[in-house]
């Protein structure tokens, strides 16, 4: 780990017990990184720092409903008390509810919606924001989606609030570019995670229902959005912010 892109960092990732998360948390933790895997399946955030300890890196999990104004407040004080410090923050936390026009979807799946997937980050980050300014500043990442610049049927809820995390961080970047602290969003396209996998019943229905539909004729792999999120965390994008990163295999070129 010495010598890495984030030797000496401290990071917290939300919804990191699988999938992105867990890919994003071991890549930073490989560069370097102190990394709080936060998820509200304590389990699979333990697995995750677990992983991570395992093959030499520094990692602690923690249970973290984003939605709860006091969990947010805990988990960022957890990584200055057990790392001293706090200088990445990964906004990955979403739940996923049936897809269906705003005639079909119940008001309170709408609201979870929300409350996690948008909300989140922003509790997140009212709490990263002053430890990582004290800290002498740092990147926040809102991970958003290819859907937040364009649409697709039945899924409004999505839409909505990954385009509003677009514009979170790029307001962000401007209120807080004099503590420097960079804000930008990374946005993936179809990725091949357990998720999806299970959504679509195997690979080769995930493929022909999401994969076909980028340039690349395929799915992109937990790995390469953690590349991108290594990217944005680290000081090789020290002019990057305000911006959203599109990985998705070129989906919104066509």
């Amino acid at each position: 780990m010495a010598g890495g892109k984030l030797e000496g960092k401290v990071a917290i990732v939300t919804g990191a017990g699988g999938g992105i998360g867990r890919a994003i948390s071991a890549r930073l933790a490989g560069e370097g990184a102190a990394v709080v895997a936060a998820d509200l399946n304590g389990a699979n955030a333990e697995a995750t720092a677990q992983r991570i300890t395992q093959d030499g890196g520094r990692a602690i999990g923690c249970v973290c409903d984003v939605s709860k104004s006091g969990d947010a407040r805990a988990t960022v004080e957890l990584a200055k008390q057990r790392f001293g410090a706090l200088h990445v923050l990964v906004n990955n936390a979403a739940v996923w509810i049936p897809d269906g026009t705003v005639a079909d979807i119940a008001e309170d799946d709408w609201n979870r919606t929300f409350s996690v997937n948008l909300n989140g980050a922003f509790l997140m980050s009212k709490y990263a924001v002053p430890a990582m300014a004290a800290s002498g500043g740092g990147s926040i990442i809102h991970i958003a989606s290819q859907l937040g610049s364009v649409g697709k049927a039945g899924r409004t809820w999505y839409c909505a609030a990954k385009g509003a995390l677009i514009q979170l961080a790029k307001a962000m970047a401007i209120d807080h570019a004099g503590q420097n602290i960079r804000v930008n969003s990374l946005s993936p396209g179809p990725i091949g995670t357990d998720r999806i996998m299970r959504r679509y019943a195997d690979v080769g229905g995930a493929q022909k229902a999401l994969g076909d539909d980028t340039i690349l004729k395929r799915l992109g792999q937990p790995e390469e959005i953690a590349a991108a999120a290594l990217f944005l965390a680290s000081a090789e994008s020290s002019f990057v912010t305000g911006s959203d990163l599109l990985v998705d295999g070129g989906f919104t070129a066509i």
